[in-house]
């Protein structure tokens, strides 16, 4: 029996309900920042069409765990108040409102500006009332050959009962009268789509008057839905889509084998509870209530949306449409000139720290370090921490030839990582068939901290590689969110990041670290310490400075020490992507924070952290937010750049840039609202475009 660390949250704040905003609508009022990328002019057409596509699926996952772990609290009728104050049956009632608000914008932006702008520029969504001739026979020979053979409608009576539905599937309610061949007249059927037929359909072209046309899979099924039920009359045909609870709940402390616990309830995800029913606009109210009915939905859980129930199933459409006029310039990573001189990655790491600056500095290094390193003679051991990699993930292949070869390879892989827990067991299974070591982590406690070590032979000597990141081991993602990642053979950073990886696949007590700060252990006490430091200076009348860039801030004890170091006049300055549950600029309690939020073509992902620090400027790098799950309930890392020059990128980069911006930041007000930054009176600035001209090749 494994005992479980016990970790003692620090820094518990003393300040009331009032002065924290709400996680949930902190969540949607990101998502109202994303959305006005899709609105806004300036934004090439295809990216729009995107934006307006991420906001549908960062919706989809909202509902999936946020709104499902409420819905729950609701259920149990529990009247616990989160930090904000507000109950769960509160909370859920403004969430609802916002939520429909968001929606309802959603779809009218699509039909009434981005479809005509994309049909002005030949790209076209053709309705069912606007076919040609042609197009429909076209369509009804697609119908009967790609789409009818792989229907199975079901009749809704005593012996068909009402079918389960995947989650986020698309589905179609049926109205019907007359009798079918057996005398049965139920009046109701259902049509689940399967996921292998294509959402958008594109015609060709000879048979449209533009470019590009489309048909959504949803026009074809209504147009033809009669040929599935013979000799009935069909008197309506409604899309549906029901989300469900999607938080996987594993008790670690309970299983014995963790890996076989998840792929066992990996297939019941997709059967959770309800929490959301979408419905076609033109749904009659009779069927809209049956459909309630059977999944235990209210009616506050309907949404009825003028258009294809899954937006999502666009997002592919910028890439079929080869207008690069409508898209985003496309950028080139460049490669650090450390590395551009040396094709032997382990000299160049030698010879000095490299600092890499994803996207605009390309991941290649970090896929080639782990290339040379599985095929290099005096490479022994290669250890490794997986979150998020992806199914077909370059890095994966690299460890399993490593092991292949002879290396000691330790694979430290999170089962739990949300979302990804299939890929993961996936890598695991293969890692272990080729004899490499795969661990997953410390019961109850999510590895979330982002190292590779490696150890070469060199001379008499071994000598640790380490890689250290706030950002996944993901090629693809790497080319979309902004990271940092060090390479260091730095002895006693390497000893560190050798400790962590200790505790990970062994036993015994945790040891101090020498410049590493560790989540559950310290990282949360080192923070605090470090604002306190500043608010110390600053009650001393010396100069104090806090920068902190992160996606998320929630951690009430942190939030506590942000504000008594604003009221003992510590200048701080917060880049918060998301949700912020810190209120900025109240007279007495925070006059001297700042928020603000940069909402851009890339994702900003990295977590950069400044202090002051007497004019030291500590400046350390970090997988973790400030929440109370990255504090406590994950094992986190965050790392100091300790070279001069490096240190002086990051804080210009990273941090400064950001402030500069007048383009893409949005500053939040102290009721949570965002407003776009403009300045009339200086240039325009956009730290994303200056990153990719400072940085490229």
């Amino acid at each position: 029996m494994t005992a479980r660390i016990e970790i003692v949250a620090t820094g518990a704040t003393h300040f009331p309900a009032e002065n924290f905003l709400n996680r949930e609508l902190g969540i949607l009022a990101f998502n109202r920042r994303v959305l006005a990328q899709a609105r806004n002019p300036r934004t090439p057409l295809l990216e729009r069409l995107r934006y307006l596509c991420i906001v549908s699926s960062n919706l989809d996952e909202f509902f999936e765990i946020r709104v499902a772990g409420i819905k729950e609290q609701v259920k149990l009728n529990s009247v616990v108040a989160t930090t904000d104050g507000l109950t769960a049956r509160a909370a859920y009632r403004l969430i609802s409102d916002e939520a429909h608000a968001i929606v309802e914008e959603q779809y009218t932006l699509f039909n009434d500006e981005l479809l005509p702008k994309l049909a002005a520029e030949g790209i076209q969504f053709i309705r069912r009332s606007h076919w040609s001739e042609a197009q429909l026979e076209w369509i009804r020979g697609y119908f009967f050959r790609e789409v009818m053979p792989v229907l199975t409608p079901i009749g809704l009576d005593p012996s068909h009962p009402f079918p389960r539905v995947l989650n986020k599937s698309l589905n179609f309610a049926v109205e019907l009268e007359g009798k079918d061949a057996f005398g049965r007249s139920s009046g109701a059927a259902i049509v689940q789509a399967p996921r292998v037929l294509p959402r958008v359909i594109r015609l060709p072209q000879e048979l449209c008057d533009c470019e590009y046309g489309f048909v959504f899979f949803s026009s074809v099924l209504h147009a033809f839905v009669g040929e599935l039920f013979a000799g009935m009359n069909v008197l309506g045909c409604y899309q549906f889509r029901v989300t469900r609870n999607s938080d996987l709940f594993v008790d670690e402390e309970e299983v014995k084998n963790l890996r076989a616990k998840i792929q066992g309830e990996l297939p019941q995800r997709h059967f959770g509870d309800g929490v959301r029913l979408e419905v076609a606009d033109n749904c009659s109210t009779v069927m809209a209530e049956f459909l309630l009915s059977q999944f235990n939905l209210g009616a506050s859980d309907l949404y009825r949306v003028a258009g294809p129930v899954n937006l999502v199933r666009l997002m592919q459409v910028p890439d079929w449409v080869l207008r690069n006029d409508l898209k985003f310039k496309p950028f080139q990573p460049g490669i650090p000139k450390a590395l551009q001189k040396s094709h032997a990655i382990f000299d160049a790491i030698r010879a000095g720290d490299i600092l890499l600056h994803h996207p605009y500095q390309s991941f290649t290094p970090v896929i080639d370090l782990l290339d040379q390193a599985a095929v290099d003679a005096q490479v022994v051991a290669i250890k490794m921490t997986v979150y998020r990699t992806g199914t077909d993930s370059v890095l994966m292949q690299s460890l399993l030839r490593a092991a292949q070869n002879g290396k000691e390879v330790t694979v430290v892989v999170e089962l739990m990582a949300r979302f990804d827990e299939e890929a993961n067991i996936g890598w695991a299974t293969k890692l272990e068939e080729v004899g490499a070591h795969v661990v997953y982590g410390v019961v109850g406690y999510k590895t979330h901290c982002k190292m590779l070590m490696i150890v070469r032979r060199e001379q008499t000597q071994l000598r640790r590689y380490v890689h250290l990141g706030t950002g996944n081991y993901h090629p693809k993602t790497a080319r979309l969110y902004s990271d940092f990642g060090l390479l260091t053979c730095n002895e006693e950073i390497g000893a560190d990041v050798n400790e962590v990886f200790k505790q990970l696949t062994g036993l015994g007590r945790a040891q101090s670290l020498k410049h590493l700060w560790q989540a559950p252990f310290a990282l949360q006490q080192n923070m605090l310490a470090a604002i306190g430091e500043e608010a110390a200076a600053a009650r001393a009348g010396k100069r104090s400075h806090i920068i902190a860039k992160m996606n998320s801030l929630l951690e009430p004890g942190t939030i506590g020490a942000l504000y008594e170091a604003s009221q003992a006049g510590v200048k701080i300055d917060l880049i918060v992507r998301g949700v912020c549950a810190l209120r900025p600029g109240i007279k007495g309690l925070s006059e001297n924070i700042r928020v603000r939020s940069i909402i851009g073509r890339l994702l900003e992902h990295h977590r950069v952290f400044y202090f002051h620090a007497g004019g030291k400027e500590k400046v350390y790098l970090s997988s973790a937010d400030w929440m109370e799950r990255n504090f406590f309930r994950r094992i986190e890392l965050a790392f100091p750049i300790l070279d001069k020059k490096l240190k002086r990128r990051v804080i210009s980069e990273g941090l400064q840039m950001y402030l500069a911006d007048n383009t893409q930041a949005w500053d939040m007000d102290s009721q949570g609202g965002y407003h776009p930054r403009r300045s009339s009176r200086s240039k325009p600035r956009c730290a994303q475009s200056e990153l990719i001209e400072l940085l490229g090749p």
